[in-house]
């Protein structure tokens, strides 16, 4: 069982988009696991060999307890029926407390996608009476990470601290060499260099570092304000 599964449409969004609160939340303890939808091939530098030997890296970096890949297809990924058991299957096995799924508005349609499935999904995985596998589930909440193709100013919900855990999200990005380094411009500032900035800046608006934003559809509820920066 995890307390957290992050869904990804492509191997390497995750780490993008939360790579340092996957690390933090692994050092609080928490058991997290990450399902990538799709293999992310083909690419200009990659390949299935290179990528699943990339993501194999990355989740070591990572210390996740789970990661798989649902084999979807990438770049025309859909929020059908079928998908929607498939998905709704793994949280009925893994039965996670929280789901992580990309911000709802992107550029990118497989980004797009994958939002409308988790969210269908975690509906269907506490269905009864049906073929699924498990038994029925239903994820607390669904929390949304910022990996957009869109340049737009995010408006989060919250922005969590990462600053421990910028240069072990850094390497775990950079074992994506096909993405992110591979034909690319090396004079700075570099893709990774922007990502630090990013980080830098949103680390700024809560007094920190380094930090990266989150929002959801639903309200944030408190119990305490000890818990606030």
């Amino acid at each position: 069982m995890l307390d957290i599964l992050v869904i990804a449409p492509h191997p390497d969004d995750a780490e993008l988009g939360m790579g340092g609160a996957i690390l933090k939340f692994k050092s609080e303890g928490l058991r997290v696991g990450v399902l990538d939808l799709t293999n992310g091939e083909p690419t200009p530098h990659g390949s299935l060999e290179i990528r699943a030997q990339e993501t194999a890296a990355a989740t070591k970096i990572l210390d996740l307890d789970w990661r798989d890949n649902l084999g979807l297809p990438n770049r025309s990924l859909e929020p059908t029926l079928e998908a929607r058991a498939q998905l709704a299957g793994v949280i009925r096995l893994q039965r996670p407390r929280w789901l992580f799924a990309p911000y709802w508005t992107d550029a990118h349609p497989d980004h797009v996608a994958a939002t409308q499935l988790v969210e269908a999904a975690r509906f269907w995985a506490k269905l009864s009476k049906t073929d699924m596998p498990g038994e029925p589930h239903h994820p607390e909440r669904i929390y949304n990470y910022y990996c957009v193709h869109l340049k737009l100013v995010p408006q989060p919900a919250f922005v969590l601290d990462i600053s421990e855990h910028w240069q072990q999200k850094r390497a775990a990005i950079e074992c994506y060499q096909s993405q992110f380094i591979t034909g690319r411009p090396t004079e700075p500032p570099t893709f990774v260099d922007s990502l630090r900035d990013e980080a830098a800046y949103w680390g700024k608006t809560i007094g920190t570092k380094y930090a990266e934003p989150f929002t959801s559809r639903e309200p944030l509820g408190l119990t305490t304000l000890a818990g606030l920066i």
